[in-house]
């Protein structure tokens, strides 16, 4: 039988972002569909805790989270790699100078292996993108980090009023164990 690895808690990394999300107040969440991301998305639909909103796609995302930031309410953006290659305008125009700290949640895509030309091109240049805007990012490879690594850089953003991206490594969402 095959499952998904879990962490010291005994939880998936999609049911430890659930958990990080409500205890940061992370209540709206917005996707563009996406296979990786498809067991978080499936656990946020079933919580009436959070607001789950999927819009066409993702600068429209950003535009949603922005607005609820502005009226007090937290949220985050989820999408893959290629969709973050809509973004680059929107944050360098919106987020960036009015210090919105928009969340983000990318699953990689483009890398190890992934046969998807458009997508490793795009998984080249993420990482120089969000540096260039000075926007923190981190790669979450191992279960054991999910936890620490989201509710961290949750906390910095609202902190700092910044923007952060999380990106889910494919060492963690691809990974499976057997039994």
């Amino acid at each position: 039988m095959v499952q998904e690895t879990t962490g010291p808690t005994g939880e998936t990394w999609d049911e430890t972002l659930v958990r990080v999300f409500k205890a940061n107040e992370i209540k709206l969440i917005t996707y563009v569909p996406d296979k990786v991301l498809a067991p978080l998305i499936k656990r946020l639909h079933a919580d009436d805790y959070f607001t789950v909103v999927c819009p066409a796609r993702e600068e429209e995302a950003v535009g949603i989270v922005t607005g609820a930031y502005m009226g007090g309410l937290r949220g985050i953006v989820l999408m893959q790699t290629s969709g973050f290659a809509t973004l680059p305008n929107a944050l360098a125009s919106l987020t960036v100078p009015y210090q919105i700290p928009l969340l983000m949640l990318i699953s990689e895509r483009g890398t190890l292996g992934d046969f998807q030309l458009g997508q490793v091109i795009v998984c080249r240049t993420m990482r120089p993108i969000l540096n260039s805007l000075n926007i923190e990012n981190y790669a979450i490879e191992r279960q054991d980090d999910v936890e620490f690594i989201a509710d961290r850089m949750i906390k910095q953003a609202y902190a700092t009023q910044a923007a952060a991206a999380m990106i889910l490594s494919p060492l963690l969402t691809a990974r499976v164990k057997k039994n």
